[in-house]
C-alpha cells in the first residue's frame, strides 16, 4: 500500500507589506523598519530614525487624497492591531483604516514618511516609505 503526505509550507517571518489601487500599475512596497516577530524562529530588526531611514527609501508618487489599500504577502498570523500614519516633517498624522484595510493619502501635498505598525499573535513590525503626494 502507498502513504501520501502532503506538507503545507507556511512562512513564519513577518509580512511584506505594500500599498496597492487600482490605479497604480506596480503595488509601493515599504520597508522593515522595527520588527520583533517570534515564531519558528525570531526574527528582529531595530531602525533608531524611522523618519530619517524613511526618507532614505525610493521615493514613491501618489495622489492627494488617493485611496490606497495594505496588502500582505502572507498572513500566517492573527492581526491584534493595524495603524497607518503619514509624517510631514515632525508632525504626524493618523489616518482612518477601513475594514478591508484602504485608507485615504491627505489633501495637502508635499513629502511624507508613511508609517505601518502591526502587532499580531506573533509579535510587531513596522514598516515605512517614503512618498511624495502630488
Amino acid at each position: 500500500s502507498l502513504t501520501a503526505c502532503f506538507g503545507e509550507t507556511y512562512d513564519f517571518t513577518p509580512p511584506t507589506v505594500s500599498l496597492s489601487n487600482e490605479n497604480r500599475l506596480d503595488d509601493i512596497q515599504l520597508e522593515e523598519a522595527n520588527v520583533d516577530w517570534s515564531s519558528d524562529k525570531e526574527y528582529k530588526k531595530e531602525t533608531k530614525d524611522i523618519l530619517n531611514f524613511g526618507t532614505e527609501q525610493k521615493q514613491f508618487i501618489v495622489g492627494s487624497n488617493e485611496k490606497d489599500s495594505l496588502v500582505f504577502d502572507n498572513q500566517d498570523f492573527a492581526v491584534e492591531d493595524l495603524n497607518v500614519s503619514v509624517w510631514k516633517g515632525d508632525k504626524k498624522t493618523q489616518l482612518e483604516l477601513k475594514d478591508d484595510r484602504s485608507f485615504t493619502f491627505p489633501a495637502e501635498k508635499g513629502q511624507y514618511v508613511i508609517e505601518v505598525n502591526l502587532l499580531a499573535d506573533s509579535g510587531s513590525a513596522q514598516y515605512v516609505g517614503n512618498i511624495l503626494i502630488k
